[in-house]
């Protein structure tokens, strides 16, 4: 190669050397969020007053409901005070059960009076719209009755921390399909009120419940497994 040669090639660094490849996701850095268009949240979020009583006692019912039988429920684990109290597991089981299904009767109550308290959405009042909520709704309810069914009062009521413990793992219909077809089943159903009402807060605390859920099913889920672990053990000394 002559020095002219190695001259040109001196002087044009960019033909020595291949462009900078950006991060796909590292990414995010590169994104210029200030760009985003967020009209359509902007406007969700107007339509939303956070200071109204009902919304408040929405959002503290649906918080408290799994935070109340995760407690109660690990404290019968580690004491059998409750069975103790009632004299059987069983009897323990069905007055905790009862309690959730009194408490989840408010939390539906305080959400939908949160949604009938608060402004609807136009963009939201479609024919569609509407029919999809339908929709989930069913889905919701098939989801929770045969989850209900294949697991039992007892299963399903957190019998496990009382120490009725099922033969073996239900892997049938709906659990196929999801691991807790019990709590995303009423998601939806929420889901399907908050569409077929055209209300924004309803999708806000729908929202709510998804994450509440989500928590509780990462302290239950090991927890749960703990036990029949528990369970195995025993019996391989036995």
């Amino acid at each position: 190669m002559g020095d002219s040669d190695a001259e040109r090639n001196d002087n044009n660094p960019a033909e020595n050397h291949h462009p900078e490849l950006l991060d796909c996701c590292g990414g995010l850095n590169n994104v210029d969020y200030s760009k985003m268009d967020l009209t359509l949240l902007e406007e969700l979020l107007r339509h939303i007053d956070c200071h109204d009583s009902s919304f408040c006692v929405a959002v503290i019912a649906i918080i408290f409901n799994p935070f109340f039988w995760n407690v109660v429920a690990r404290w019968e684990h580690r004491t059998r005070r409750l069975s103790r109290i009632f004299g059987s597991p069983y009897l323990a089981c069905y007055f905790l059960g009862f309690l959730i299904i009194l408490l989840n009767v408010f939390r539906s109550h305080s959400m939908t009076v949160a949604m009938k308290a608060q402004a609807r959405w136009e963009v939201m009042d479609r024919t569609d719209i509407f029919y999809s909520g339908v929709v989930l709704m069913v889905l919701g309810t098939v989801l929770v009755v045969s989850s209900f069914l294949a697991l039992g009062f007892t299963g399903t009521f957190l019998g496990d921390y009382f120490g009725i413990l099922m033969d073996e793992k239900v892997t049938g219909f709906p659990f196929n399909i999801t691991e807790n077809p019990m709590y995303w089943g009423s998601t939806a159903n929420y889901l399907g009120l908050a569409l077929m009402g055209a209300s924004p807060v309803g999708l806000v605390l729908t929202a709510i419940v998804a994450v509440a859920y989500k928590v509780a099913i990462r302290f239950e889920g090991p927890f749960t497994e703990q036990i029949y672990q528990e369970r195995s053990q025993r019996r391989k000394h036995e």
